[in-house]
């Protein structure tokens, strides 16, 4: 069994059950609720949607502190002393958490960070994938999974549609009017993570049932995305009869292996209610 445990910050939404099973560590994110600041993960993340409805703003996020990392690092120190620490960290472009997370390595030699350059289930995607390879690779030292985590990351990519505009708009990322007129003309745009970065790449228009069967088809072949499986993220509000969208669209494509994950309160203030992503790697092995 490999000696090597893998963190992930709690943005990456991956699942107390996938933690478990693969001894994968969670460092908590943060959200404030006005005066409230409160650990990710820590409460139901429909209280995120609530709080916008009853005030017209999203809550404020911000990433893990160096003490979150420390504390983590030093806790899976104690337990075993002789394991390394491979940090695989939430898009460093969009929050300080990596940097954090580096300051925390300090004097910490067992630990590596390698930047996913990703968010939410394709972070949590890369820790799954790799905690699978440190299984068959028992052997593998600390250096050697960096590499081959730096791999996963060429390959990786993550997209996400929003149900509508309104929490793009109460967060600053869109206009009133752009959000007005979006709503009405039922337009949401496609959210690729580029390099890191969080960008609307296209615009899609109609019932969200036909959004999502367009963007799965058009971006699982864009990518050429393996067909062992695909991690699927909903936020809270995401209907049933949607879900089923979604599974007949993949078994239409091809892809029998769907990983569900719920998104937790940082990707639920970003992403608003009833909105969802998907992550895979590329089959080819090369990013477009």
């Amino acid at each position: 069994m490999s000696h090597i445990r893998i963190v992930v910050e709690s943005g990456s939404d991956i699942s107390p059950e996938l933690a478990a099973k693969y001894g994968i560590s969670v460092v908590p994110m943060h959200v404030a609720f006005d005066d409230d600041v409160r650990e990710d993960g820590t409460f139901d993340p429909q209280e995120v949607v609530d709080f916008y409805t009853r005030t017209g703003r999203t809550p404020k996020t911000s990433g893990s502190n160096t003490e979150d990392f420390s504390r983590i690092f030093d806790q899976i120190h104690s337990e075993d002393p002789e394991a390394g620490i491979l940090y695989l960290a939430y898009s460093a472009a969009t929050t300080v958490s990596y940097s954090c997370g580096v300051a925390a390595m300090e004097g910490r030699d067992y630990v590596r960070a390698v930047d996913t350059k990703m968010v939410t289930i394709g972070q949590a995607m890369i820790a799954v994938c790799m905690a699978e390879k440190l299984l068959k690779h028992p052997e593998w030292d600390l250096d050697r999974a960096k590499e081959e985590a730096e791999k996963l990351v060429k390959i990786a990519h993550v997209s996400f549609v929003p149900r509508n505009l309104d929490f793009l708009r109460a967060g600053g990322r869109c206009t009133n009017s752009t959000a007005l007129i979006g709503n009405i003309l039922h337009i949401v745009p496609l959210i690729d993570t580029i390099d890191g970065l969080l960008v609307a790449t296209k615009k899609y228009r109609g019932r969200f049932s036909s959004v999502i069967t367009k963007m799965m088809t058009e971006y699982t072949e864009q990518y050429h995305l393996s067909k062992d499986r695909l991690f699927i993220a909903l936020t809270p509000g995401f209907e049933e009869t949607l879900k089923e969208v979604i599974r007949k669209t993949a078994e239409n494509l091809s892809y029998h292996n769907l990983v569900w994950l719920n998104t937790g309160g940082v990707i639920t203030t970003h992403g608003g209610a009833g909105a969802f992503g998907i992550a895979g790697l590329s089959e080819d092995g090369v990013r477009d």
